[in-house]
């Protein structure tokens, strides 16, 4: 399963379309995961033409995002890993054990809010790991390098794959 992960993508002061570089990667995609601050529904609209989109809703999204299907969280299985999704993970201090208490069953935590892009596995105190992920922004880089995205590969509840791609 080929997942996209989106986050920030802040329509219409960063997003005026669907970025060619973005639209790039949602080519083949079975998903498309939003972290939140979409901001225009019609973000999601687009997305939706390339594969089925899940959303949470950011601190700068409206009702109109959650009427299009925004969450405060999401919660599902990709080919049987167990993925969480929200949009701000807080403080990096102490975010891995946090997120385990928040997603107790997640393998997987995708968020977003800093635009800082971030691959980090924790190990806890109860023996089990958790990764967790910040795709960054594919629009507003802030203080970043390179706008980005990133790409999960899953296959049998494994993660094959998971890269943070920079954006031209």
């Amino acid at each position: 399963m080929r997942v996209v992960l989106l986050s920030d993508t802040h329509a219409p002061r960063f997003w005026k379309g669907l970025p060619p570089a973005v639209a790039e990667h949602l080519t083949g995609a079975d998903l498309i995961l939003h972290a939140g601050d979409v901001c225009l529904p019609s973000v999601l609209d687009e997305l939706a033409a390339y594969a089925p989109v899940h959303v949470v809703q950011g601190n700068n999204d409206g009702p109109e995002v959650a009427a299009w299907g925004a969450e405060e969280t999401w919660s599902g299985e990709l080919d049987g890993l167990r993925v969480a999704m929200i949009h701000d993970a807080g403080a990096k201090q102490g975010r891995t054990a946090r997120m385990r208490r928040r997603f107790p069953e997640a393998d997987l935590v995708v968020f977003g809010h800093s635009h800082i892009p971030l691959d980090e596995t924790g190990h806890l105190l109860d023996g089990r790991r958790l990764r967790i992920v910040n795709p960054g922004s594919p629009t507003d880089k802030r203080r970043q390098p390179f706008r980005t995205l990133g790409l999960l590969d899953v296959r049998d509840a494994r993660v094959e794959r998971l890269e943070i791609v920079p954006l031209p």
